[in-house]
Parts: C-alpha cells; sequence; structure tokens
C-alpha cells in the first residue's frame, strides 16, 4: 500500500502511520524478485499471449490445456490465479432452451450412437447439424460435420437457404477429405433436410450409415450442439454482422484457423501421450 501510495503521501508519514519502518520498507522495495516471482511474471506472459490469440475468449481451464500441451509444467489453479490478477477471463457459456419439431425418422433407420459420442479410430464416427446465424441482410445458415475421434470439422457449407443441398455440400466436403473409404456411421438430428429421401439415397451410395436421434432430445447429438455452443459463445455473439458475406469469412476464419488447428494440435498431443513420447515446449 505504501508503494502505491508513495506519490500521493510522504513515505515517512505512511510509514509511522502503519507501524513500518522506513528502513524496512526501502529493503522490500529493493529486494531482487525471488524465483517464484520471476516464473509467474514469464507464465503470465504466455497467458496473455495466448489469451489475446484466441480473441479473449478462452479461460483459464482451456489455456491452461494450451499450456500443458506445449510442455509448460503449471497447475491449473495457478492459470487461473494469475488470470484472475490480471483480470483476464473468458466468455462464459450462455444457458438457453429451445425446443423445435422434429421430422419422422425413416423407417430403416436407428440411432446407432445411443449418446456414445467416442470413437477409437478417425472417420467412423460422424456427427452433423445445422444452426442460423443472424445478419443485418438477412439469416446465414451453417451446416457442419464433426469427426468424433478429433473434434475436427470435417466438412461445413454455409448458404441463404436451408435445404438439402446445404447439408450435402457439407457432407461432400467431409468425402472429399476421408483417406481410408471405409463405412462411417453419420449421425444427426430428424430436421427435413436429413429426413429427405434425396439424402438417404446420398448416404447409401457412399458407404455412410444413416444415424438419428430420438424424437425431441437434443442430447441425442450433443456433440454438434456443443460445437455450436463454442462457435457462438466464442465468436458469434460477440459480432454483428453487416452482410451473409461478412458473416461467411469469420466464420471460416474460426473453423479453419482457431478451431481446426487446436483440434489438430490436441490430437497430436494424445496421440504423444498414448506411445509415451515425451512433450517438449
Amino acid at each position: 500500500m505504501i508503494e502505491r501510495c508513495r506519490d500521493a503521501f510522504p513515505i515517512r508519514l505512511m510509514c509511522r502511520c502503519l507501524h513500518v519502518s522506513t528502513s524496512g520498507y526501502y529493503d522490500w522495495r529493493d529486494r531482487p524478485l525471488s524465483h517464484r516471482a520471476r516464473d509467474n511474471r514469464r507464465l503470465l506472459e504466455r497467458i496473455k499471449k495466448i489469451h489475446d490469440g484466441s480473441d479473449g475468449v478462452m479461460g483459464s481451464p482451456r489455456i491452461w490445456q494450451e499450456l500443458r500441451y506445449g510442455g509448460e509444467p503449471c497447475g491449473r489453479h495457478r492459470v487461473a490465479r494469475l488470470m484472475h490478477q490480471q483480470g483476464l477471463r473468458g466468455i462464459p457459456q450462455r444457458k438457453r432452451w429451445r425446443k423445435k419439431v422434429s421430422g419422422q425418422r425413416p423407417g430403416n433407420v436407428y440411432n446407432h450412437l445411443q449418446r456414445d459420442f467416442t470413437a477409437s479410430e478417425p472417420n467412423t464416427r460422424w456427427v452433423a447439424d445445422i444452426t442460423y446465424v443472424r445478419t443485418q441482410e438477412s439469416w446465414l445458415y451453417l451446416c457442419v460435420v464433426v469427426d468424433l475421434y478429433s473434434g475436427i470439422v470435417v466438412g461445413w457449407s454455409m448458404s441463404h437457404s436451408q435445404d438439402r443441398q446445404l447439408v450435402l455440400q457439407a457432407v461432400l466436403m467431409a468425402l472429399w477429405q476421408r483417406e481410408a473409404k471405409t463405412t462411417v456411421i453419420l449421425h444427426s438430428d430428424r430436421g427435413c433436410q436429413f429426413t429427405s429421401d434425396e439424402y438417404q439415397r446420398f448416404l447409401q451410395g457412399h458407404d455412410l450409415i444413416c444415424s438419428m436421434s430420438a424424437v425431441g432430445s437434443c442430447a441425442d447429438n450433443a456433440a454438434a450442439e456443443s460445437f455450436f455452443g463454442v462457435l457462438k459463445r466464442e465468436r458469434i455473439y460477440r459480432r454483428q454482422y453487416r452482410t451473409r458475406a461478412e458473416a461467411r469469412t469469420d466464420i471460416f476464419d474460426y473453423i479453419e484457423r482457431f478451431h481446426n488447428p487446436r483440434k489438430r494440435r490436441q490430437l497430436e498431443m494424445r496421440q504423444r501421450h498414448a506411445l509415451g513420447l515425451t512433450i517438449r515446449p
């Protein structure tokens, strides 16, 4: 407190009022930083760099993960404490509940995932869903296909209309990047785009097993809903798009320059851990 108020009051007066010796105060001020304080200062610089690189959306848990992936030996509570001291915060998630009318699931289609959103290999289980983005021009609709093994968005498309072509373009993009032509389970909700005959024929012609959620159960497609929640919290809700083109550019930037590269790094680190390799900064 004496250090903060040294420009407003005489130091000797403050020391006398607070029962602190003047020599003790100067000794404290001139004392070099401890090893822990110097290490906290270095760590804080890395935290600020990651926080700024995420456009201020990442909180302490995710920044701690990034530091660990980079080989930084630090604790989660230490990161949270340093961020709190500097006033650094992430973007909290909005809690909302929406209910929509579900379509009729085709008779030969079942829920193959049963809320098990894990995968032992890449390109074996995908989830797909559609969301909408508000712009001053009109609505922009986004469809994504997410690989449950890595969390990477392997296919996506955007359009001014919510039709079957929006979904087919996203699935086509996912098929183009698939290396091994293995059978994939593609899970979605019961939107009319997914229950259409054209969509069902398309899946059958590309060795894709259709899987659909139960009636009125958004939790059956929680993995896709989770991605949309993060996308809107970290990017869309923090913007005001004038045109659909502006929204397209920003969403593309988020998926291809922020989300997917981060998921690839996490996947690489996870594979290194599985092989017992040492992570180096």
